[in-house]
């Protein structure tokens, strides 16, 4: 099971200034473009900060101090990984407050920008290949469970699954890598189960976990300042 990474996501080659730029030319590219906010970079292209429609706003209305980007940039930045998956991303877009990442290589270059709108894509996803990513991946794979006893319905992102589990202690770890899938809303539980006897042997949950691919990889921790910020 494999979720789209920011790479997969991001707006690759992004617009971006330098801290000399004046307020003008950003506020041309940003028409241009149809963005709303811009990278500032140094000459070793890192982001060093960003320079929104609200900064513009504020240099306007107060109407003292120099008009360049690094003058009305909000520093330091906030940066994302190509690596991390949509989910790491967007917990730092919330616990920041950010509406956009800039996304940086290992030496800490821009090489895109990730929008929230750039995250909504992944709800766009068709029913069709979400329930199948989950009867193959999930089911299969992972659970290696016979799919014939289960019945996984999408509607709109909403994942109802119903039929037989071997044992009740699987439904938790099911209803989670249905959580995970790209493009799945919400998980409705209406499993029943062959043994209704309580935990039982919890071999096959761990192999179950084991087999994931998913989990955070907590690369979202990473997130600092950019170099040079």
């Amino acid at each position: 099971m494999r979720n789209r990474s920011v790479a997969d996501l991001m707006t690759p080659t992004a617009v971006a200034v330098q801290p000399g730029t004046p307020f003008k030319e950003i506020a041309r590219l940003l028409d241009e473009y149809g963005i709303t906010a811009v990278p500032v970079v140094d000459e070793a292209n890192r982001p060093i900060g960003v320079v929104s429609e609200a900064d513009l706003l504020r240099r306007h209305t107060a109407k003292d101090g120099p008009s360049t980007a690094g003058a009305m940039m909000s520093s330091p930045v906030v940066v994302a990984r190509p690596s991390w998956t949509a989910v790491e991303a967007a917990r730092l877009m919330e616990r920041h407050r950010v509406k956009r990442l800039p996304v940086v290589d290992a030496d800490g270059q821009l090489i895109g920008v990730l929008s929230r709108s750039d995250l909504l894509q992944l709800f766009l996803r068709r029913d069709r290949a979400i329930q199948e990513e989950i009867l193959e991946d999930v089911v299969i794979r992972i659970l290696r469970h016979s799919p014939a006893a289960l019945h996984v319905d999408v509607d709109e992102g909403r994942v109802t699954l119903s039929g037989t589990l071997e044992r009740r202690s699987l439904a938790p770890v099911f209803v989670r890598l249905c959580e995970s899938v790209d493009g799945v809303v919400e998980v409705v539980d209406r499993l029943s189960y062959e043994d209704e006897g309580g935990d039982g042997d919890g071999d096959a949950d761990r192999d179950a976990d084991r087999n994931a691919d998913g989990g955070g990889t907590g690369s979202e921790e990473e997130a600092a300042p950019s170099p040079g910020a």
